[in-house]
């Protein structure tokens, strides 16, 4: 079955990337970006993702091709350009898509206990156990996963004098969850690096932007928030009892934003913002 969006927005002739896009969350952005015209290259370190869902962009009538590319290697950045403008052309739209956490970059508890501090429990991780390698490859996946896609595709963009950038940012910025601080604190790099980047390339025809998403189920976080039955676990019916719309996204709510952004028309004087998609998570005490 087609890819249907939910509003309209005239993308023929432009280029566009997505980085992750062999994921749940940019997969569905990709064949959104397919089905408005774009000609869209799917980026993703595992290349039968990529290729996967730039078979279901073609079976929807689109035109898209999968890469393999590693967002924290320049080479294979600058290989994927190459291939990506001898296919299609000069990049015109950049979704910022890489990401997401390390097992050894989280805490075992919300909160450090007393007794945590005389006898800790066998297996219990706490701040103090993190693990600084863990949490390095957390921020470069993060951070320099958005900065070297940035520095290799939009080059092409300000050279035109026109472009959009959309990095994928995370409520975790705003409001950091327990346990996982190395995600929180990368994301939040992100966020501000968005509104940097967004005043630098003000000059040159470049808007950057940033999407904030909520609480989506994917493949990285359905263990942790569902137990096989499908019921939530503990920290899923937390999460959930804090979104004030009581449910989780899902990756067509993230389509209708991303667009809006992409419509010069639409938000053309809209830059350096970070827009959450939260089902209100971002306006709730909790109280």
């Amino acid at each position: 079955m087609s890819y249907e969006v939910p509003i309209s927005t005239d993308l023929r002739g432009r280029v566009a990337v997505v980085t992750g896009g062999g994921g749940i969350l940019c997969g569905t952005m990709a064949r959104a970006l397919a089905a408005c015209g774009a000609k869209v290259a799917v980026l993703d370190l595992r290349l039968e993702a990529a290729q996967k869902v730039a078979g279901q962009i073609k079976a929807d009538g689109g035109e898209g091709f999968g890469v393999a590319c590693n967002v924290l290697e320049r080479d294979s950045l600058e290989a994927a350009r190459v291939a990506i403008e001898a296919r299609y052309g000069v990049v015109t739209i950049l979704v910022n898509g890489a990401g997401g956490n390390h097992p050894k970059g989280t805490t075992t508890r919300e909160f450090l206990l007393p007794e945590d501090l005389k006898s800790k429990p066998e297996g219990v991780t706490t701040f103090f156990d993190l693990d600084p390698a863990s949490i390095q490859f957390v921020f470069n996946l993060n951070f320099l996963g958005t900065l070297l896609p940035t520095q290799v595709f939009a080059r092409g963009m300000a050279g035109q004098g026109a472009g959009d950038i959309i990095n994928i940012s995370s409520m975790n910025a705003l409001k950091p969850l327990t346990k996982i601080p190395a995600y929180s604190a990368a994301k939040a790099s992100v966020s501000n690096f968005t509104q940097w980047l967004a005043v630098h390339f003000s000059r040159v025809g470049v808007r950057v932007n940033a999407i904030a998403p909520g609480f989506f189920l994917t493949d990285q976080n359905r263990a942790l928030l569902t137990n096989p039955d499908g019921s939530l676990t503990a920290r899923g019916q937390t999460i959930q009892t804090h979104t004030p719309q009581r449910k989780f996204g899902t990756p067509d709510d993230l389509v209708g934003p991303m667009l809006w952004l992409l419509n010069n028309r639409a938000s053309g004087f809209v830059t350096g913002q970070i827009i959450p998609v939260d089902g209100g998570f971002s306006a709730f005490t909790g109280v």
